[in-house]
């Protein structure tokens, strides 16, 4: 067996690991794949007896190529989010040309997690992945994002409180407003009128952005008939949907493959909804408020059907 081809085992015994880390700090399947490549090209150019631990060198190389695209992500135009939000019709342009592992991988990290990460800056989002998901040093993460270690904790305490956001209300109402939408959505994606009428209060008032609609359709509902009637149609889109804090209340982002197309903004009256609004305005989207209603979990789940093993239980250790 020659060198490179030992090389080249030992890498793809870290493939997986690598592409869980790359995964969350891109969003994208295809880029992290991107990125992993770009790292087995950088080690099979450099000299392995230089290379001391070689799952901390192949960390800290796929890191700085995902800080370099999402830096280059971040200069170019974006194309605005909340546009051709899918419907029961069937998935939306994006998942219909997705790989399936892309959709398994964004239920498995979180729908909602992959929004918010995107609202950081890239620094912002390098720190906090690498921390608080794989729970590498800031000593280690220092070089990565040229900051000294204090200045790189900041970074990631800055990051994580958005994340973790500030909700409007306080715990009892949160987990009572949850149980509400959490009952809402799951009546949704089952397309069940009965469910759906058992948590909107009779007089409940539905807006939604045209772009969250087919041609034609009403943008203002009222009545719980109608608004379930409404959701039912457009029920298809709540397979897309999580929980989130919307602007510091209980709601939902709707986000194929983890991308923003919409938000759901909720007003709950004891465990009824008393009315909610569909956001898909790209203005709008980005006006909101969005973090997370869960604690951040480390990334010790598997990879939903990607190439390469799972990630093993200690962030800090699957490199090893």
């Amino acid at each position: 067996m020659d060198e490179l081809t030992g090389l080249a085992e030992r890498f793809e015994e870290r493939r997986g690991p690598l592409l869980a880390l790359a995964y969350r700090m891109l969003g994208s399947l295809g880029e992290a794949e991107d990125a992993v490549q770009e790292t087995w090209l950088k080690l099979a150019r450099s000299d392995p007896n230089t290379i001391g631990n070689l799952g901390a060198w192949l960390r800290t190389v796929v890191s700085r190529v995902c800080l370099d695209m999402l830096r280059a992500r971040a200069a170019r135009p974006e194309v605005p989010v909340g546009q051709q939000v899918p419907d029961a019709a069937g998935p939306g342009p994006a998942e219909a040309g997705g790989p399936e592992a892309e959709v398994l991988l964004a239920d498995a990290v979180g729908r909602a997690l992959l929004v918010v990460l995107d609202t950081l800056g890239p620094a912002e989002r390098v720190a906090f992945v690498l921390h608080d998901l794989f729970a590498v040093p800031f000593a280690q993460i220092a070089p990565l994002v040229e900051r000294s270690p204090a200045a790189t904790k900041k970074l990631a305490s800055r990051a994580r409180h958005r994340v973790r956001g500030t909700p409007a209300v306080p715990g009892a109402g949160l987990g009572e407003q949850r149980a509400v939408v959490e009952a809402f959505l799951a009546a949704a994606r089952q397309g069940e009128m009965a469910g759906l009428l058992a948590v909107l209060a009779p007089d409940v008032v539905r807006r939604s952005d045209p772009a969250a609609l087919p041609a034609g359709a009403a943008a203002l509902l009222r009545g719980a008939e109608a608004v379930a009637q409404g959701t039912v149609l457009l029920g298809g889109r709540a397979r897309y949907a999580q929980t989130a804090l919307v602007d510091g209340a209980v709601g939902a982002v709707v986000a194929p493959l983890g991308r923003l197309r919409a938000a759901l903004a909720f007003r709950c009256a004891g465990s009824r909804i008393t009315a909610y609004e569909v956001i898909a305005d790209p203005a709008r989207l980005a006006g909101l408020e969005l973090a997370l209603l869960d604690p951040v979990r480390s990334a010790s789940d598997g990879l939903g059907g990607a190439r390469g093993p799972a990630p093993g239980p200690s962030g800090s250790q699957q490199f090893a």
